[in-house]
């Protein structure tokens, strides 16, 4: 899986969870796969660059 087919899974999370935008990508890592949203643990870097993207849908989200 990479950073392009994780993004679509973590616009999800957020909006369905938002509490979880501020974790870090070791800790998504974890919430992905145990949500089913994976069905493996994704490599970190690629959590990490579709984190970025993601969290620029959400600017109002990026400043609290």
């Amino acid at each position: 899986m990479n950073a392009a087919q994780l993004l679509p899974a973590i616009r999800d999370l957020y909006s369905r969870q938002p509490e979880y935008f501020h974790h870090e990508p070791w800790e998504l890592q974890h919430v992905l796969f145990s949500l089913g949203y994976t069905d493996e643990l994704a490599d970190e870097a690629q959590i990490a660059a579709a984190v970025e993207v993601a969290r620029m849908d959400w600017p109002q989200w990026s400043a609290a």
